[in-house]
C-alpha cells in the first residue's frame, strides 16, 4: 500500500508544480507586459523633454499623465491636485467663494448641470444644460473640472465672465458675474397648508440629516395634530455624501436595506441600514424628483420607493450610480496629504437590486414640469449620466429610451411649481380616502 501512496502523492505534487509554473508564468507575463508599457511611457516622456519647442517639467508632465489617466476612465475619477483638494473639502462643508454652479464635461464641453439656488449664477439665468464656452477670454474645449472651478472660483465681490452656449438661442450668452461666498444652506422648509410640510434639500453635506430632522420638527410643531403629509423635494439635488443620503433615508425608515455597494474588491461590497430609533413614518411622503436630482439624491429617491415609503413624482433623474473614493496620494492621513484621487471604486444599489447608473429612477408619476417642458420645445434637454463620455455600463446592455410608466398631469398654470402642486393634492387626497375607509370600517 506504501508505493500507491507514494505514487499518489508524487502525482499530487507534480500537478501542484505544474499549476504553480502556470500561475507564475502568467504573473511573469503581466508584469513583463506591464514594464513595457512603462518602458513605452518613459520613452516617450524622455523625447518630450528632449524636442519640445519649450522647456518643462519632468513633475508638469508626470501630472497630466496622472490627469489623463484618470479622465480616460469615466466622468468621475479624477486627480485632486493640492489646491483642488482642498477645495473639495470646502465643498462638503458647504462654504467656498464662487458663482454657485454644479458643472460636468459633456463631450469636452464645460456643462451646467444645475444652477444653486439663491447664488449669483442662479440669479443671473444660468440654466441646466448651459455649455460655458468661456471663462474670462479662456475657451473650455478639453479644460479639466478642477481648472474650470479653479478659474471660476475667487474672493467674493469680483467679477467674472462668462460665454455661454444655450441650445434654441442663435448667438452666444455673455454674462458678467460677481462672485460671492457662497453659504450653501442645504435644508430649506416651510408649510404649505396646515399640517402638510415642504422639505427642500439642495446637496447633502455633513449637518444635512441633522438640519432635516429639525426642520421636520418645526413642520410638526406648528401643525397642533402633527404632520398629515411631507413634500420632499430633490429635485437639482446633485447629490454629496453617501452617509447623508444614508441619514437621511434612516429619518422616514424603520429597518430595512437603504443601499448597498459592490466593487471589485471585498472592502467595497458594503450594505446600509435603517433603524427605528427617532424614524418618522406617521405621515404620507411625495419626493419630487427631475433629470438634476443625481447621486445621493437617487440613493433616497430609490430607498422610499422600493420600501414604498413614498412616491416619487416628477421626470426621470440623472442616473449616476457609482460611488467615488478620495484616495490621497502622499501620507497616510487625508488632512495632511497635498494631493489625492477621487476613483469610481463601486456601484450602488437600490433595496430591490436596482442599479440605476446610466438610467436613473423612474417616478411612480411621471409629470413634466410646464417651464421644463417649454425649454425643451425651444430646442434645450436635460444632461444625464448616460450622456456622458465613458460613462460606466449599467450591466451587459444598457436599456433602451422608453417612455417610462405614469400619469401625466393635466395643464396648470404654466408660471407656478405645477409638480409641487400636484404632490400636495396626492397628500390631501390621500388622507380624504383615509378617512372615508375609516368611517366606512367604523
Amino acid at each position: 500500500m506504501k508505493p500507491r501512496a507514494s505514487f499518489a502523492t508524487a502525482v499530487l505534487a507534480i500537478t501542484i508544480f505544474a499549476m504553480a509554473s502556470g500561475w507564475l508564468a502568467g504573473q511573469v507575463s503581466a508584469r513583463q507586459e506591464d514594464y513595457e508599457n512603462l518602458e513605452d511611457f518613459a520613452s516617450i516622456l524622455a523625447m518630450v523633454r528632449r524636442h519640445y519647442v519649450d522647456d518643462v517639467t519632468t513633475q508638469r508632465l508626470v501630472d497630466g499623465a496622472i490627469r489623463g489617466m484618470l479622465n480616460a476612465l469615466d466622468p468621475h475619477s479624477a486627480y485632486l491636485p493640492p489646491d483642488a483638494y482642498k477645495e473639495l473639502q470646502v465643498d462638503t462643508r458647504g462654504s467656498f467663494g464662487g458663482l454657485g454652479i454644479e458643472i460636468t464635461l459633456r463631450d469636452g464641453v464645460l456643462t451646467v448641470v444645475s444652477p444653486i439656488e439663491d447664488t449669483p449664477a442662479f440669479r443671473a439665468g444660468v440654466v441646466a444644460g448651459d455649455q460655458i464656452i468661456k471663462i474670462e477670454e479662456e475657451f473650455t474645449k478639453d479644460m479639466t473640472l478642477m481648472q474650470a472651478v479653479k478659474l471660476m472660483r475667487g474672493p467674493k465681490g469680483t467679477g467674472i465672465d462668462l460665454t455661454i452656449r444655450r441650445e434654441g438661442e442663435p448667438d452666444w450668452i455673455e454674462l458678467t458675474i460677481v462672485r460671492e461666498v457662497i453659504r450653501i444652506k442645504s435644508v430649506k422648509h416651510r408649510e404649505l397648508e396646515p399640517g402638510y410640510g415642504y422639505l427642500r434639500l439642495t446637496q447633502f453635506q455633513e449637518r444635512t440629516a441633522r438640519e432635516a430632522v429639525k426642520a421636520i420638527e418645526e413642520l410638526s410643531a406648528n401643525s397642533p395634530d402633527g404632520l398629515e403629509g411631507l413634500v420632499l423635494d430633490l429635485r437639482n439635488n446633485p447629490g454629496g455624501l453617501l452617509s447623508q443620503a444614508v441619514n437621511v433615508s434612516d429619518i422616514f425608515l424603520d429597518s430595512g436595506m437603504v443601499v448597498y455597494t459592490e466593487g471589485r474588491l471585498d472592502s467595497q461590497a458594503q450594505k446600509f441600514f435603517a433603524h427605528k430609533r427617532n424614524s418618522r413614518t406617521d405621515f404620507p411622503m411625495i419626493v419630487l424628483v427631475n433629470g438634476g436630482s443625481a447621486s445621493a439624491s437617487e440613493i433616497v429617491a430609490g430607498a422610499l420607493q422600493d420600501h414604498r415609503r413614498a412616491i416619487v413624482l416628477g421626470t426621470q433623474t440623472f442616473g449616476k450610480g457609482s460611488v467615488q473614493t478620495i484616495l490621497p496620494v502622499q501620507g497616510g492621513d487625508a488632512a495632511d496629504s497635498k494631493s489625492a484621487i477621487r476613483l469610481t471604486t463601486a456601484r450602488y444599489f437600490t433595496p430591490n437590486g436596482r442599479s440605476i447608473q446610466a438610467t436613473g429612477i423612474t417616478p411612480d408619476i411621471v409629470m413634466e414640469q410646464r417651464v421644463e417642458v417649454a425649454a425643451e420645445e425651444a430646442g434645450g434637454g436635460t444632461i444625464r449620466e448616460r450622456n456622458l463620455p465613458r460613462h460606466l455600463e449599467n450591466g451587459p446592455e444598457e436599456p433602451v429610451d422608453e417612455e417610462p410608466e405614469g400619469a401625466a398631469a393635466p395643464e396648470q398654470d404654466p408660471d407656478g411649481d405645477t409638480q409641487l402642486e400636484r404632490a400636495l393634492d396626492l397628500l390631501k387626497s390621500w388622507n380624504v380616502f383615509k378617512s372615508v375607509v375609516a368611517k366606512k370600517a367604523a
